[in-house]
């Protein structure tokens, strides 16, 4: 097995621990009895390697981020020195686990029960489920509660579930927590927590910056441990590709990107044609973008640019005309619709995620015959491919159910008294409509226009940072109209003052220009001539300025 890394963050960024200051991995004899005891009922004759480098620095109350996929071990990991932390005798909540789904909370929670032995009361809380049960397990002094964000802040706004005794928290699968858009949800939770130091702990399959500014809000000078041996930086990038029909590739890459949700990407294409194609899908479908190839001009592709820079677009679909000497340090994904025709512009293409350090995933759309030129590259450049199956149609309804119900929930909770009052006169409707085919189809489409508005044109609520001049960064920048153009002419990109309008694509956003937008020529006033007349021209005058002051300018 490989050497770990363990990397400590400080002000100035993470630095490598040195090795005589890293704490010896421990093994499975040096577990105290009952731990040995727990790892017996689970069938376990050893520790799995996540286990064995993060749980000393546990028992020793030591904040750490982890990073480790599903299926590494990572739940035993936690849940073991859990059982060695908390105390059986004391009626309250010790623990507290945050994650992002109710399969994922059951899973954890049956772990829990089983390698405890059931001397830890454990409950796991998530939406879309009677509160009774949880209720009545908060009564009884549940030690270990493990939920979603959303379900926990329910509990603790009823006052049902109280923080105050709480000394463990726990993320399990960060990134997916902020995927999902449970970050407002997560901050609420930590008005909650006690005051004082707790120990905090975090276990993501990978530490993009999203992650890095949420451990910088919840946790406190924690030591980062990485199971890949020549990994350099937190986090890393990942290659990976789907195999896909040739003539399917744009609703696969639809598909893909929903369960992803990528905070930005672009997608690469070999034509300015598919590239063009791609960025008109992608807004058929609700979401920002825009297309990047040669055809455009200088200033447009810097106006483009900045504005991914920016985070007010989302998606880029480009040529490689943005594969070399592109700086966009947030980006979190790259999508190659198609492998380049040059085995070296997968590099550069590549090569705009995973800037600095950061966390970033190539993948790839790939019929049968483009996998083989895909993996002569791979070959080429020694580079790790993970082959990711295409998400069925019921794993898309999973994702975008977890999604809308988190969104949702938040939604209700921030309801006015008043609103609540009025949004129940519509609860007998509702259900009265989802007993029903056709009015399933009605809710449907409420569903799908919240969605849209709240994920599509928005993107799920993410963790804030500030950058050199104060200014917020994704989240609330991104939707504030950008600065006025000054008086006398148009200031673009580049910053060039132009004094004539600029010849180049309507935004993507804008609506389309309807026949009366044009400006209509003024129309000439004819000036009345004032009657000679006394007292009969005097009322006619006086009769011009009542109906709106005359016609004399």
């Amino acid at each position: 097995m490989t050497e770990s890394k363990y990397i400590q963050r400080e002000s100035d960024g993470p630095a490598e621990v040195s090795p005589e200051d890293a704490l010896p991995e421990i093994t499975f004899d040096e577990l105290p009895e009952a731990l040995r005891e727990a790892c017996a009922r689970a069938g376990w004759s050893g520790l799995m390697p996540v286990q064995s480098k993060s749980m000393p620095y546990m028992l020793k109350r030591q904040d750490i981020m982890v990073q480790a996929r599903t299926g590494s071990g990572k739940t035993g990991a936690f849940v073991l020195p859990l059982i060695e932390r908390i105390d059986p005798n004391k009626n309250h909540c010790q623990a507290l686990v945050l994650l992002p789904t109710r399969e994922l909370a059951k899973q954890v929670a049956h772990e829990a029960e089983m390698l405890s032995g059931g001397k830890i009361r454990t409950i796991a809380v998530y939406g879309g489920t009677s509160y009774g049960p949880q209720m009545e397990a908060f009564k009884q002094g549940a030690h270990l509660v493990v939920g979603t964000p959303g379900r926990v802040l329910d509990h603790l706004l009823k006052g049902s579930l109280s923080l105050d005794k709480l000394e463990t928290l726990i993320f399990d699968e960060a990134d997916r927590m902020l995927s999902i858009g449970f970050y407002p949800d997560m901050k609420q939770v930590q008005r909650y927590l006690p005051k004082r130091r707790i120990n905090a702990l975090m276990f993501s399959a990978t530490f993009p910056p999203l992650v890095l500014r949420l451990s910088e809000e919840f946790l406190n000078d924690p030591l980062f441990i990485s199971l890949s041996g020549k990994q350099v930086h937190v986090a890393e990038v990942t290659h990976a590709y789907y195999e896909v029909p040739a003539m399917g590739k744009d609703r696969a890459l639809m598909r893909i990107i929903e369960v992803e949700n990528p905070t930005s990407a672009i997608i690469f294409c070999n034509t300015k044609a598919n590239c063009h194609y791609v960025s008109e899908v992608l807004r058929q479908f609700g979401y920002d973008a825009d297309a990047l190839s040669s055809d455009l001009s200088q200033s447009r592709r810097e106006q483009i640019l900045s504005r991914i820079r920016a985070g007010s677009l989302r998606f880029l679909a480009a040529t490689d005309v943005a594969a070399r000497g592109i700086d966009i340090p947030a980006l979190s994904h790259v999508f190659l619709y198609e492998p380049p025709e040059d085995h070296e512009s997968y590099i550069h293409r590549a090569g705009r995620t995973g800037r600095a350090g950061a966390a970033g995933e190539v993948l790839s759309l790939v019929d049968v015959i483009q996998k083989l030129e895909l993996k002569r590259i791979a070959t080429q450049y020694s580079i790790e491919l993970e082959q990711r199956p295409l998400p069925d149609d019921e794993t898309l309804r999973g994702v975008l159910a977890q999604r809308a119900t988190a969104l949702l929930e938040a939604k209700v909770r921030a309801l006015l008294p008043i609103s609540r009052e009025r949004m129940s006169r519509f609860l007998p409707l509702a259900k009265e409509l989802a007993e029903s085919e056709d009015g399933a189809t009605l809710i449907a489409t409420l569903l799908d226009e919240f969605y849209h508005d709240n994920v599509h044109t928005k993107g799920v609520p993410l963790p804030e940072k500030q950058d050199s001049s104060g200014r917020m960064g994704r989240g609330a920048e991104r939707r504030k109209p950008g600065p006025r153009a000054p008086k006398g002419g148009r200031e673009d990109s580049v910053g060039e003052r132009r004094s004539e309008p600029r010849d180049e694509a309507p935004r993507a956003d804008a609506p389309p220009a309807r026949p009366d937008d044009a400006p209509k020529p003024k129309k000439k006033r004819r000036r009345r001539r004032k009657p000679s007349g006394g007292g009969q021209g005097g009322q006619n005058g006086g009769n011009a300025q009542s109906n709106g002051g005359g016609s004399e300018s």
